[in-house]
């Protein structure tokens, strides 16, 4: 049975989008957000010059980039000059500042390896891709556990980046056009594209997200010949137009473009739960 787990989050400056720090009661975990209009507010706190792992992130791409180090205020300079995309950024560290250069290595490389495992996002890549450091058995077993309590976290602060899409009966849709034979399901996760799809390699001259569909594919789908790819691995959006349109390499409303087997569009299905859902209740 899962117990429950109490979680404090504590606004610094008292605004909600400004610096926050989150962590489980009786645990050493803390996250600690910082949104890039804040960094130089962040200057002076004592938990971001420790080993840490860090998560870069965009509220307008479906995009992350997950990274160590040893310093984060010093890192993330290099990272304000040379990287465009994100927005905020989500800090790990220890309560007790007991983490060690190997330990966030391993840290990185669970991350990046759960976070490619899920494809939720895109990941922007390292130029070094990272192995797991040597570490003895004990320290394995603290490492794991604080990983936890980082997908934990991550979770709560609505980005499930290491969460794999649970297995359930779905009602599977198909958006076809351009050449695409996709299909998918709608849960509360998003929409779930399947393995197996297949799509239009290259995207119109006027999609705005080509740039994110183009790194999307790179990561996650095989060439079937010069025009088209396959999937490899299940890849959710936020959306069913996010979805659609990744899928078709053009603007399109998801809610128009899945299509069951019986013709039926996501908006005229899901309109017809809730309408049976209101008759029962009237």
């Amino acid at each position: 049975m899962s117990t429950g787990k109490t979680i404090t989050t504590y606004l610094v400056d008292g605004n909600p989008n400004g610096i926050r720090t989150c962590f489980i009661s009786n645990k050493i975990c803390k996250a600690v957000i910082v949104p890039r209009a804040k960094l130089i507010d962040a200057k002076n706190r004592a938990e971001l010059q420790q080993p840490a792992l860090y998560i870069l992130l965009s509220d307008s791409e479906d995009k992350i980039y997950i990274g160590e180090t040893e310093d984060f205020l010093s890192r993330i300079k290099q990272h304000d000059s040379n990287k465009s995309f994100w927005e905020a950024a989500i800090i790990f560290v220890s309560k007790d500042n007991d983490l060690t250069k190997s330990d966030v290595k391993y840290l990185e490389y669970l991350s990046i390896k759960h976070a490619k495992a899920s494809a939720r996002y895109g990941i922007e890549e390292n130029k070094v891709s990272p192995k797991p450091p040597n570490l003895p058995e004990h320290q394995l077993a603290f490492i794991d556990e604080f990983f936890e309590d980082i997908c934990t976290l991550a979770s709560f602060l609505g980005i499930p980046v290491f969460e794999k899409i649970k297995k359930q009966t779905r009602t599977i849709f198909y958006c076809r056009g351009r050449g695409s034979d996709a299909m998918g399901f709608y849960s509360e996760d998003g929409f779930t594209v399947l393995k197996g799809s297949k799509i239009p390699k290259y995207s119109t001259p006027s999609f705005p997200s080509r740039k994110s569909r183009d790194e999307k594919i790179n990561s996650f789908a095989t060439a079937i010949n010069e025009n088209l790819v396959e999937l490899n691995q299940n890849i959710t959006f936020k959306s069913p137009s996010a979805a659609s349109s990744f899928c078709l390499g053009n603007s399109s409303n998801g809610w128009l473009h899945w299509i069951n087997d019986t013709d039926q569009s996501l908006d005229e299905v899901y309109r017809n739960q809730e309408a049976t859902m209101l008759a029962e209740f009237s």
